[in-house]
């Protein structure tokens, strides 16, 4: 008679078991995501970015647990990333929204590369150097903090980073820095190629101008003056000296 409610107890305890099993394989394969769209992002990768939402664990890739962890809490810390939005398409596929800070340039300091974005705030201190931002030298500070501006003498400058490196990007002219010198001029660095162009007046002109010039220094070393332009400018304001 004890043996049988022993077994009986047994075998309750199989089916509920059982059941539990059968519960946790459903929960995990019914609402387990499957697509993943990933918009917004240029320095992670989507699968790079796939991998920082969706974790390893047993769960790591179930809806109904993303849902509870991603609820109205947008992912920070990311380096370069303000913050990632996990929104919920459907129960096997969730978008990934990557809003990525705006960075117009960076500057070195006590061994780091520090980021900084179009008001000049410092956005990250980093190692790694990013393709298609420019080197920029020639900034007078004695300190550096991540979140605060970068304390230079004249805030301007930072609209005349920006100014340059948007018509780096409309001339697909890629350099390898930006020099600010005390009097207000500024030098480019294409290879072996110092580039003047002087101030900032007529640099949209100037700037086009060294785009049809840009083949003709391929190999060259020397110095490209531009900074001479004038409203009323021929060739004749564009001069090479060779090293």
């Amino acid at each position: 008679m004890k043996s049988g409610k022993v077994l009986t107890v047994l075998i309750i305890v199989l089916a509920v078991a059982a059941a539990l099993m059968g519960g946790l394989y459903y929960f995990l394969q019914e609402f387990k995501v499957s697509t993943v769209h990933v918009s917004g992002n240029s320095r992670y990768s989507d699968d790079e970015i796939r991998a920082m939402v969706l974790d390893d664990s047993i769960i790591g890739k179930n809806a109904l647990y993303l849902r509870f962890k991603y609820r109205n809490k947008p992912i920070k810390d990311v380096p370069f990333i303000e913050r990632m939005d996990v929104k919920f398409d459907d129960l096997d596929t969730i978008t990934i929204e990557v809003y990525e800070k705006a960075v117009a340039g960076y500057v070195d300091f006590l061994g780091k590369l520090m980021y900084f974005d179009r008001e000049g705030i410092v956005v990250e201190s980093s190692d790694e150097v990013i393709e298609g931002l420019p080197h920029v030298t020639g900034l007078k500070f004695d300190h550096c903090i991540v979140g605060k501006p970068l304390p230079v003498e004249d805030p301007e400058i930072f609209n005349e980073i920006l100014s340059l490196t948007q018509l780096l990007t409309k001339y697909s002219i890629v350099t390898d820095g930006i020099y600010f010198s005390g009097d207000s001029s500024i030098t480019l660095y294409l290879g072996d190629v110092r580039v003047l162009l002087g101030d900032m007046s007529y640099i949209d002109e100037k700037m086009m101008r060294l785009k049809n010039i840009q083949p003709e220094l391929s190999g060259k070393k020397g110095v490209l003056h531009l900074e001479n332009y004038t409203e009323n400018a021929d060739n004749s304001f564009v001069t090479f000296e060779g090293d």
